[in-house]
């Protein structure tokens, strides 16, 4: 619960950034902003992931900047799907995507997100492997 607060505070933060650096992207207050948060939640939970099976090909060309892209295009539908809250562009949405995605990496990294790769260092060799077992031991 904690983590997706922080994600919504740092969404958050990443559209007043990006509404401050940007002509083209403007909220009228902070209960908009929420709205907004709360409506991209929802687009990236339901929607993006569907967006992503049908432009593999496009993200895999394109070395993921198809990502970019996608999260452009979700901030263009809320705009359109939330009074009060407009995004003029595409290019405009393409900075907007750019900084949500930049403040929430920083931020997740700053609090010390949760990685799902573990490293595990061990000084000894594991004495668990049989020596039926089929593993190349480089």
């Amino acid at each position: 619960m904690k983590k997706h607060l922080l994600n919504g505070f740092f969404a958050a933060l990443g559209v007043v950034i990006a509404s401050h650096t940007s002509s083209g992207i403007h909220y009228d207050d902070g209960m908009t902003l929420l709205v907004v948060v709360i409506v991209l939640s929802i687009l990236n939970i339901f929607l993006k992931p569907l967006l992503l099976l049908f432009t593999i090909p496009f993200i895999i060309l394109s070395l993921g900047l198809g990502l970019w892209v996608i999260n452009a295009i979700l901030l263009l539908l809320a705009g359109y799907l939330v009074n009060g809250f407009e995004v003029i562009s595409l290019l405009s949405a393409l900075w907007g995507a750019f900084v949500i995605s930049l403040t929430s990496m920083i931020g997740n990294s700053l609090m010390g997100g949760n990685s799902s790769v573990r490293v595990r260092h061990s000084s000894q060799r594991s004495s668990r492997i049989r020596p039926d077992d089929d593993v190349i031991d480089v």
